[in-house]
């Protein structure tokens, strides 16, 4: 399954991440959503990208705090952290994954899609694959220069209000509308032992957006958050 030649991927490597690799199968097993893997003769250990995507998030999470430490240094812990979960955000790696067109490379079943994280958890796989294939001080440089300064707009992050349910609830009660969360469904992975349950928001009961995360009230963030965007409330902070 892995460790042939993949032109399309090899690309992408090249002119998004900005780098040649010798070892593109760490980035085919990035790119390999474990739906798939369940299906193939490899072990699930190696054959999906859940084990990427733990080393990524990892990787992601301090290039992150290191990088607004750096750049904003008069700020206070609170305000660090809370830029850090805005830029941590599954939602926002799912539209940073999408606008890099690494959405089109990922490999998985469509019965398998129930959750739109699956972008995002692809992207911190690649941040893995980067790590394991060039080490921590070239993946640093490649995510602040190819993916920061051109797929997000710190400044204007830092700027913006995330109580995204409270915009949504405001906007409704000034032009009339009737708001309602509703679980739908739940999914669980290997990596993850806990469910991720999938909230649908409501709009005079015709369903407007989708969140998806570990708990129902983060969830509903990010269905309120994706409407709050699909209605023109907030600035989109992804370039």
């Amino acid at each position: 399954m892995f460790g042939r030649k993949n032109n399309s991927l090899a690309k992408f490597v090249r002119n998004v991440l900005g780098y040649r690799t010798h070892h593109i199968y760490l980035y085919e097993i990035a790119i390999t959503h474990c739906s798939v893997a369940v299906d193939s003769k490899l072990s699930k250990a190696t054959a999906n990208n859940e084990r990427m995507e733990y080393l990524g998030d990892a990787v992601w999470n301090c290039v992150i705090a290191h990088y607004l430490y750096m750049k904003f240094p008069c700020a206070g812990e609170g305000f660090l952290t809370a830029l850090r979960s805005r830029l941590v955000c599954r939602e926002h790696l799912n539209q940073i994954s999408c606008k890099m067109g690494l959405d089109e490379h990922v490999r998985r079943l469509n019965s398998s899609l129930h959750c739109r994280s699956i972008y995002g958890d692809a992207m911190e796989a690649i941040i893995g694959a980067a790590f394991l294939d060039k080490g921590y001080e070239f993946t640093k440089t490649m995510i602040i220069n190819r993916i920061l300064n051109l797929y997000v707009d710190i400044d204007a992050l830092a700027k913006t209000d995330t109580n995204y349910k409270n915009t949504i609830q405001m906007w409704a009660q000034r032009n009339r509308h009737q708001i309602d969360y509703k679980v739908v469904d739940f999914v669980a992975t290997e990596r993850h032992a806990h469910k991720q349950f999938i909230v649908n928001l409501l709009i005079d009961n015709e369903i407007i957006s989708e969140g998806c995360d570990f708990s129902i009230k983060s969830a509903q963030q990010q269905a309120a958050m994706a409407a709050c965007e699909k209605l023109g409330l907030i600035n989109v902070f992804i370039k």
